[in-house]
Parts: C-alpha cells; sequence; structure tokens
C-alpha cells in the first residue's frame, strides 16, 4: 500500500474530500458532505465504489434503489451505475470511499444531475 504523503485535499460546493490511501487498482477517501448538501447523480466507466457511513445519515441513490445509511452502514456501487450521495441532516456526513478499478482519477465521472451546474 502506498499511503498517501500529501493527504490531498479537495474542496467542493458540496463539502470536501481526503485521499487517506493509493495503491495499485484502488485508492480510499474520506468524505465530508456538508449539511442539506449533495453530490451530482453520476456514475463512472472504470471504477466500482464502496461507501461506509462513519458519522451522520446518508440519503444514497444507486442505481434505481434509494436508500437511508446510518454510521456502520455500507453500499456497493458496481461500475456505471447512476448514483448520489445526500445529506438532508443539519450535521456533517462522513463516509470511507473505497473506489476500485483500472484508473481512479476524478475526470471519471458523467453528471446526469448537478445542484450546482457542472458539466
Amino acid at each position: 500500500m502506498e499511503k498517501n504523503k500529501n493527504n490531498q485535499i479537495g474542496k467542493r460546493p458540496w463539502g470536501m474530500y481526503e485521499i487517506l490511501a493509493v495503491g495499485p487498482g484502488y485508492k480510499v477517501k474520506r468524505i465530508q458532505v456538508s449539511p442539506k448538501a449533495k453530490l451530482s447523480l453520476q456514475s463512472h466507466n472504470r471504477r466500482s465504489e464502496h461507501w461506509v457511513v462513519v458519522q451522520g445519515t446518508a440519503q444514497v441513490t444507486n442505481g434505481e434503489d434509494k436508500i437511508i445509511l446510518q454510521k456502520n452502514e455500507s453500499t456497493f456501487i458496481p461500475i456505471g451505475n447512476k448514483h448520489r450521495l445526500e445529506n438532508e441532516e443539519g450535521d456533517i456526513l462522513e463516509i470511507i470511499e473505497v473506489q476500485n478499478g483500472d484508473y481512479l482519477e476524478e475526470d471519471d465521472i458523467i453528471r446526469y444531475d448537478d445542484i450546482y451546474n457542472r458539466s
């Protein structure tokens, strides 16, 4: 495992992410979603994701399913599945995301709906 020496932090309109670890075919992120914020409805062509809630309550769209996840609950998002993470609560939502695939960069995002008007 190659630990991320810089713990790269990315600021987004919905909150932030921090890259915790990177290795061959995987990346681990800590994601914080601000109160009343949500990520775009999106999919990826080259990676799957596994989300584990560590703080707060997550409203998750995963394909055709809409589920609520509490602390210590998780969901798996297969490659190509449309998905979204939302925080409808008043406190920060924090998840750990494990990405698996042959390409794990931020430009592997297809956005279908985004309240922040990103393409």
